[in-house]
């Protein structure tokens, strides 16, 4: 017993030596128990639980609107999407109908429906009903602004050059051009290059479309009367004004100032409506020209008939004042529409009386 006990002391010993001061009994196991708790229980912070967001859905059904047959259905529309986005899944579905020319309104007899319309907005169920009708052909506002106004400007200038023919060769050749024929293209020139650059640089157009038949109508309009004046001005038999150079002069400058104020006006609106309150009325500033917003709704709409008012007066020409008095009324129609909207606004914009002439219209 004694060589057996003396022989576990030196084994502590050894393992004193090796492994340094052992810990009590009951503290390791203590520390074991303790370690394997920590095991088994993972974590000691449950990580977050992922819960995933429900995004409901719509489906768009779309009927034709003068059947009432479905045509299709476009399903998996998201809350966010615009109509816009609609009509470009159901061309997906149906490429006979490119997105400019789909037309879709929710009752058959109903206004159409902007691109820009939310289509949560007009939800009343995850089911919403749509009717279509076909638009025909589409182009955009850019495209037929330009081609209305190319049309004149080189149309006049065929006639005032003389380049068709039209005329009698030997007659236009024996007859001397009054000044105002000249100073007739001029004027016509400039008020359709005007017109030209402002679509291009200065109106921020609508990237809508239009039917196809609505820039026929404008073109044939525009394209009509310009060769119908272009050809009594430029005639070799044309007789100049009755009252002379005084007629034609101050008519020239009351259209030079009536186009330096159609642009002044085109203008000031489009910065009226970059300034984001499209909800206020545009106010005059320190330009002279503006000063017509104080009387009328629409003074673009002055400066354009005053133009081709003062255009008749130095021409002294049938067909210009046929064509101006056409414009006149088409215009009074567009600033009426106009005038009874900023009406609607508000209170503060009563006191002006009139959309178009100061005191009269």
């Amino acid at each position: 017993m004694f060589r057996r006990h003396k022989l576990s002391s030196l084994e502590h010993k050894r393992d004193v030596s090796t492994h340094g001061p052992s810990l009590p009994h009951n503290d390791m196991r203590s520390f074991f128990s303790l370690s394997q708790l920590v095991l088994s229980a993972g974590h000691l912070k449950p990580p977050p639980v992922l819960r995933h967001s429900k995004t409901t859905y719509f489906e768009v059904e779309i009927l034709d609107a003068h059947s009432k047959k479905q045509i299709c259905v476009v399903d998996k529309i998201p809350p966010s999407s615009t109509l816009l986005d609609v009509k470009h899944k159901f061309h997906k579905v149906c490429p006979q109908w490119s997105p400019s020319r789909i037309g879709l309104r929710l009752e058959r007899n109903g206004s159409y429906l902007r691109d820009s319309v939310n289509i949560k907005a007009l939800a009343a169920s995850s089911i919403i009903t749509l009717y279509f009708t076909d638009m025909g052909q589409q182009v955009s506002w850019t495209t037929v602004f330009l081609t209305e106004y190319t049309g004149p400007l080189l149309i006049y200038l065929l006639f005032y050059l003389r380049l068709l023919s039209i005329y009698d060769a030997k007659e236009s050749a024996r007859s001397l051009r009054h000044p105002v024929v000249h100073l007739a293209c001029f004027c016509h020139c400039l008020h359709y290059t005007r017109h030209l650059l402002e679509t291009l640089f200065v109106h921020k157009i609508s990237e809508g479309h239009t039917p196809l038949k609505n820039m026929i109508k404008g073109c044939t309009f525009y394209w009509g009367f310009t060769s119908w004046l272009a050809y009594y001005i430029n005639h070799p038999q044309y007789t100049p004004p009755s009252f002379g150079n005084k007629q034609v002069t101050i008519s020239a400058l009351v259209f030079l100032l009536c186009e330096a104020g159609n642009h002044f006006i085109n203008v000031a609106l489009v910065h009226q409506n970059q300034s984001g309150n499209k909800g206020s009325f545009p106010s005059p500033s320190i330009n002279p020209f503006t000063w017509l917003f104080l009387f009328v709704s629409c003074p673009n709409y002055t400066y354009e008939i005053g133009s081709w008012m003062s255009f008749t007066v130095m021409t002294q020409t049938l067909p210009v004042g046929v064509f101006a008095l056409l414009m006149a009324i088409q215009m009074a129609q567009w600033a009426r529409k106009k005038h009874q909207l900023y009406l609607k606004k508000g209170t503060t914009y009563r006191w002006r009386k009139r959309a178009m002439i100061p005191f009269i219209l």
